[in-house]
């Protein structure tokens, strides 16, 4: 290799004029200006300190100040630091203390001191209102709106909304289940499905999975079905062997059902109760046998019904309310004997129609068909840690149910037919005081329903109705999604009339009459049985065109009672003979020879 180092060198030592001149340009270009930051830092402060002294040269007066005031000696001596733009009329010099809360544009010029002070108080009022309805759960009751969903004319006895809050589906005694979309409904509120999954059977419950994909449907049979959104059957519960004594050794319930509850943390597992005696666990993806049993027993040993029946907040204990006033507890996987036990929770005898734990688990709510409410410690489960009597129940699914926030119990009453109006009658979980009540309709309120994101109330009456209650600034979705809709149109009868055609240069007699009034025209073609389309009337007397008159539906009866009609003839007889003399003796082929056939023979006979 060849050395490069005094090629390097002698590269260096020419200058960048004679590389320029050699290469055919005059430069490189102009050299990078330097700028000395300093100088430019410095020249800047003095002439933010100039314009700062001129501008406060040019204000006369004492600024006043919120707490202290200061001179303009001190303002002088301060802003002899300032750097930057005047400081605006409005506001006070930057020495101000209180400057260093102040936050966001100036005020302006004619906003006194004291109308700021004058708001201050008003949002501090405001304030204060807000953190008082914060602290009064009555104040949290969405019942300044309402809306009436016609199920039918007989008991709503089963309410069931979904955790979303978009679909409610109602059950009733009139067998039938139906199917309310909030966000599809309009101003009309039209179910969208109805039908019957248990026949003739009256509906005890409803409720959606945690999921929400599911339903889960107890009639007054013996087996539970679980139904999807849209109403067809996923599960139907299999039906135990009702000749066997022990109800543990049978796969499912004997006997009608009366209540039923989805697992709160497993989305595959649900509950039931029925009049055998029994509680039983069921696996959604397993319908040939239960899970577990439960069976509730009297002081004695013997068997009892029980009427309702949930689960725990965090699904790890089973209860139920017994015919006999007793509420039964279970640990979910110990199903032989009981974890907490009142032996007298309710009068015996009663139906105990609902019993639910509150949000923090520790306490239980029960409805008694003794016309109480009562609310326990399952800590201390011996005596009740509170009572409300005089509540009336004629139903056995009257529900209580607990407020969102857990501060509220609220619950139905019945009432007789025309004899007053059923109420949802409100109660402070710790005083247990009547705080407020809702007259809902003429009729018995028998199930309620709290839905936690909505914060709206559904409740189901004893005329078939289910109502909603809602307030437009403290609840969520739901009712207020179609009360806004207005209602679809009804679509017009279709017209029998035919197109018009217009034929101006058509003879007189080939011309179409013009139509005056399409109302008239729709009423003359309307009297016409072929444009109308008019089904032929029942044929009344004997038939014609081969239809049978409908005493004679089918055409044998009708040939036999053709035959069974009375044909007699009230003629002469001797005048119906004579009429065939004439004929006889001018043509007597079928009678002269056959009497002189007859007569040789007779003759002949007489010889011998």
């Amino acid at each position: 290799m060849r050395p490069s180092g005094p090629k390097t060198v002698a590269l260096t030592t020419i200058k960048d004029g004679d590389i320029a001149a050699i290469m055919g340009f005059s430069g490189f270009g102009k050299k990078a200006r330097t700028f000395d930051l300093d100088a430019i830092f410095e020249q800047t402060r003095r002439t933010a300190i100039e314009r700062s002294q001129k501008a406060l040269a040019g204000l006369t007066g004492v600024f006043s100040l919120r707490q202290q005031g200061i001179s303009s000696d001190s303002d002088s001596d301060s802003d002899s630091d300032l750097v930057g733009p005047p400081v605006p009329p409005q506001l006070p010099a930057e020495g101000d203390e209180d400057d260093d809360d102040l936050v966001g544009p100036p005020l302006p010029p004619g906003y006194s001191g004291r109308m700021a002070e004058e708001e201050e108080e008003d949002d501090e009022e405001e304030d204060g209102m807000q953190d008082e309805d914060d602290d009064n759960p009555v104040r949290k009751i969405p019942d300044t709106h309402e809306i009436t969903l016609q199920h039918g004319t007989k008991t709503v006895s089963a309410l069931g909304l979904d955790p979303s809050g978009a679909r409610l589906v109602t059950g009733g005694y009139d067998y039938d289940v139906k199917f309310w979309d909030f966000a599809g409904m309009d101003a009309s509120l039209q179910a969208f499905r109805s039908l019957q999954p248990c026949e003739c059977h009256q509906i005890k419950s409803l409720q959606y999975s945690i999921t929400g994909d599911v339903i889960l449907v107890v009639a007054g049979n013996a087996q539970a079905k679980v139904l999807d959104r849209d109403g067809f059957q996923v599960l139907e519960c299999v039906k135990g062997d009702q000749y066997i004594v022990d109800m543990a050794n049978t796969k499912g319930h004997t006997a009608m059902l009366n209540c039923g509850y989805w697992h709160p943390k497993i989305k595959e597992e649900f509950l039931t109760c029925s009049n055998d005696g029994t509680v039983r666990t069921w696996d959604l993806n397993s319908e040939k046998k239960h899970k577990a049993v439960f069976k509730p027993r009297s002081q004695q040993g013997k068997r009892v019904t029980p009427t309702c029946c949930t689960y725990s907040r965090d699904g790890k204990l089973i209860a139920a309310g017994c015919q006999d006033g007793t509420i039964q507890i279970w640990d979910r996987n110990l199903s032989v004997h009981t974890k907490f036990h009142c032996r007298q929770a309710h009068v015996p005898g009663t139906d105990t129609s609902c019993i639910t734990f509150s949000y923090d688990g520790t306490t239980l709510a029960s409805r008694g068909g003794d016309d109480t409410l009562k609310t326990w410690d399952i800590r201390n489960f011996k005596k009740p840690l509170n009572v409300a009597s005089g509540l009336t129940n004629f139903f056995p699914m009257t529900d209580c149910s607990f407020s969102p926030d857990d501060q509220l119990l609220v619950t139905g009453t019945s009432v007789k037919k025309d004899e007053g109006n059923g109420k949802l009658v409100f109660f402070n979980r710790t005083s247990f005081q009547k705080v407020y009540e809702i007259e809902v309709a003429n009729a018995s309120a028998v199930r309620c329903l709290w839905h936690p994101k909505l914060n709206q109330i559904m409740v189901g009456t004893s005329n078939g109705l289910a109502k909603v209650y809602y307030d437009p600034v403290k609840s969520q979705r739901g009712a207020k999604l179609c009360v806004v809709k207005s209602k679809r149109k009804e679509k017009q009868a279709e017209t029998l009339t035919q197109d018009y055609i217009i034929t101006p240069h058509a003879l007189p007699m080939f011309r179409e009459a013009r139509q005056r009034s399409t109302r008239k025209q729709l009423e003359k073609d309307r009297l016409d049985p072929v444009k109308s389309h008019k089904p032929e009337p029942p044929v009344s007397g004997p038939g014609r065109g081969g239809r049978v008159a409908a005493h004679g539906g089918t055409l044998s009866s009708f040939i036999v009672k053709n035959i069974a009609l009375d044909k007699t003839d009230d003629s002469n007889p001797r005048e119906a003979i004579l009429r065939h003399a004439k004929e006889a003796s001018e043509d007597p082929y079928w009678i002269a020879p056959a009497y002189a056939k007859y007569d040789g023979m007779r003759t002949h006979s007489c010889t011998h």
